[in-house]
């Protein structure tokens, strides 16, 4: 069966779009690894080991990757993709410390790149879409993770 066609009777490509919406969390950690020695991690992570942590306001963008629905003119209801970082993103990480108040990291190191692999680990289970997870630690430093 052929797909839809255009008043032409030419085949009308499936188009795919991107979308991405942008959240912003504060959050604390301490870089430190319990497979290194106090002097090791003081070498590795300098003043991000300090032994009572610091903080970010991380900025982090969820985009999201499908066919363009004909009918809706969406790939997604944004108001879906909202829910989905409400849920993933700020309940979890908004306003706590990442080693202390959330388990995943008892045992990883919390830098941006591991944010990065929690959040699309816990993305990717209610938003089959996703794409691609950003996360901006400061205005210079940028972690990108897609899946891989």
């Amino acid at each position: 069966m052929a797909g839809p066609s255009s008043s032409t009777g030419t085949h009308v490509a499936e188009r795919i779009g991107y979308i991405t919406r942008v959240q912003s969390f504060s959050a604390c950690h301490r870089l430190h690894s319990t497979n290194l020695s106090d002097e090791d991690n003081k070498i590795i992570f300098g003043k991000c080991n300090n032994p009572n942590g610091h903080g970010h306001n991380y900025k982090v963008e969820v985009t999201v990757r499908g066919k363009i629905d004909r009918v809706t003119g969406m790939v997604m209801n944004l108001t879906d993709l909202k829910q989905c970082i409400e849920d993933v993103i700020m309940i979890p990480l908004d306003h706590k410390n990442l080693d202390k108040d959330v388990p995943y990291f008892g045992n990883v190191v919390s830098t941006t790149e591991n944010v990065a692999v929690y959040i699309w680990d816990n993305m990717v289970k209610v938003l089959p879409l996703l794409f691609e997870v950003k996360i901006h630690e400061t205005d210079k430093n940028i972690v990108v993770y897609r899946g891989e």
